[in-house]
């Protein structure tokens, strides 16, 4: 396992909780690291356990990340993810996947996260999983759904 960090932003920290699985997130990672925003957006919803860790950036956003129009905290987490070289950054939002890609840093988000620990036998099925988010209004295409179960060897 690779000693580098796993950075999050806020939606899959709240997504996963919403849904009672944040612990998922230990159980792959161990540790995730966060920006102070991050920490601000979930705190309201989330009760942060003690792995997770917030990490202060030692640089100022760049200018071209701060052009992109992402948000406070996905600005600080895709700056975050570079300044400290991560090795896998967890978004959900199109466009700061859009730039995290561009950026060459490795992305995942909550449905990967999922996958993730169906994959590594951590849950027996991902679909009442996913059902459950959208529940919660979390937004997933009818093609990434299907792609997710199919993926996930959970189709009818």
């Amino acid at each position: 396992m690779s000693d580098l960090p796993v950075i999050s932003n806020a939606s899959p920290l709240i997504a996963l909780a919403q849904i009672d699985h944040l612990d998922l997130m230990k159980q792959l990672f161990q540790t995730i690291v966060v920006p102070p925003t991050v920490v601000e957006e979930i705190s309201p919803t989330v009760s942060i356990p003690n792995w997770i860790e917030q990490h202060e950036l030692s640089q100022p956003i760049s200018p071209f990340i701060l052009r992109s129009s992402l948000g406070s905290g996905e600005c600080e987490t895709i700056s975050l993810a570079l300044e400290i070289q991560a090795r896998l950054v967890i978004l959900d939002e199109r466009p700061g996947r859009r730039l995290a890609h561009r950026l060459r840093l490795p992305v995942i988000g909550t449905l990967g996260v999922l996958l993730s620990a169906k994959r590594k036998g951590l849950l027996p099925t991902i679909r009442p999983l996913i059902d459950g988010l959208l529940a919660c209004d979390f937004r997933v295409s009818t093609d990434l759904y299907e792609q997710i179960l199919i993926d996930a060897d959970e189709t009818e």
